[in-house]
């Protein structure tokens, strides 16, 4: 069922991908936007149907919007969220049949009639995975919560939610396979009885609007330096595992001349559990930042010990501005073990708190992390991920090597 003509070095293809929310806005917006607009910049064909579009992308084969009238935006909360995500189902199921794509892309909560529609027209319909296993969420951030002494948020994308648990699994047991974005997300669905065979391994990415440059460029190793400069970088939620962060930070010598500087929208409660933690002098609260990019560039490394996630695209920017992550494994990181950067198991401090002794007392190795994690930027980028993307949709079987789901097997 390919489309006619060639794409950049290999077949064409035709994608209906459905997203139910404002594409291009911050967030899973963005990570959206970036895959239609590089699948497009590779020369396949995409038909775009999403609730409202807030970035649009050129070159696209059609567009078609469920939430928005007249080019304005109708608010999810106008028709209810649950109503909201049923009516962009409906709308882009129907158009399966219009369009005869060779490729359905769905994402959560919004695709059960399309999957249907895609499979009665003998077309694979794959699901996007952006985080872990829902169940595994809940439970990580139950448990994590509670120790904390705080009640997860009535209503958050990541507290227990029986009805959303339930759309969910019928998405999954309907999709020809799961898009899932790092072996951190993989894992959380094979321990849950899942076939590898329907788990298919992509990417995420970064690409910087402008090459990035970095103050200390011209620094020599061995040169004497300042202490460290470390940034927390996501929202200041428990499931970002800040609270391990500072203990690690003030635990290590790095918190004796250097700085942790901690960016993103703060959770009150949250907050208050860590106020001590947070006044400590080498601490500082910067808020939401516009130019993450430039802050990264500006600082040493990033620490992200991530309780639960799909595949932070922050880990993914900071390589690619030469600032070292140290972060866990649950943060879905595409990373080589002290290589590109240092990893520690999800609540590990100690380990990590090891790390940032390691890399305050040892400029050279920081050096070297930073300069791996820049090389590196090619296969980071949000093209390399389209390429993964492809080869996810075209292979029947993904590939599991050493116990590890590899990106683009077949």
């Amino acid at each position: 069922m390919a489309s006619a003509g060639s794409a950049k070095g290999g077949e064409r293809i035709s994608v209906l991908y459905s997203f139910p929310h404002a594409f291009g806005a911050p967030g899973i917006g963005w990570t959206a936007w970036n895959q239609v607009n590089e699948l497009v910049r590779a020369g396949h064909d995409v038909h775009l149907v999403a609730a409202s579009i807030a970035r649009p992308v050129p070159g696209l084969a059609s567009v078609a919007t469920s939430l928005s009238v007249a080019g304005r935006r109708i608010p999810h909360r106008v028709m209810g969220r649950d109503r909201a995500l049923a009516w962009h189902d409906r709308f882009a199921a129907r158009r399966v049949p219009r369009r005869s794509p060779d490729v359905v892309h769905v994402w959560p909560l919004s695709a059960t009639r399309t999957i249907e529609a895609a499979r009665r027209h003998g077309i694979p319909a794959f699901r996007e995975v952006p985080n872990t296993h829902t169940a595994n969420a809940y439970e990580v951030i139950a448990r994590e919560s509670a120790a904390l002494g705080l009640t997860p948020r009535a209503g958050a994308s990541h507290t227990a939610d029986p009805r959303r648990l339930a759309t969910e699994e019928r998405e999954w047991a309907a999709a020809t396979a799961l898009l899932v974005p790092s072996d951190a997300v993989a894992a959380t669905f094979l321990e849950r009885g899942f076939d590898a065979s329907r788990l298919r391994r992509h990417r995420y990415g970064c690409t910087p609007a402008a090459p990035v440059v970095r103050q200390d460029d011209t620094r020599r190793p061995g040169d004497t330096r300042p202490g460290l400069t470390a940034v927390f970088l996501g929202r200041v939620e428990p499931r970002k595992g800040l609270h391990h962060a500072l203990d690690a930070w003030i635990a290590s010598t790095a918190s004796r001349h250097g700085r942790l500087l901690v960016f993103g929208a703060v959770d009150d409660d949250y907050r208050a559990v860590l106020a001590d933690r947070l006044a400590h002098p080498s601490v500082d609260v910067r808020g939401v930042t516009g130019a993450p990019i430039d802050e990264l560039a500006r600082a040493d490394v990033l620490l992200l010990p991530s309780l639960e996630e799909g595949s932070a695209l922050v880990t993914y920017e900071a390589q690619v501005a030469g600032c070292v992550p140290l972060v866990s494994t649950a943060a879905g990181a595409l990373l080589e073990h002290d290589v590109h950067g240092l990893l520690h198991e999800a609540g590990d401090v100690a380990t990590l708190t090891s790390q940032l002794d390691r890399l305050d007392a040892d400029p050279t190795a920081l050096d070297r992390l930073r300069a791996a994690a820049m090389a590196h930027a090619p296969e980071l980028s949000w093209a390399a991920a389209a390429q993964s993307l492809l080869s996810a949709y075209g292979h029947s079987t993904a590939l599991i090597t050493d116990g590890t789901l590899r990106a683009g097997s077949s």
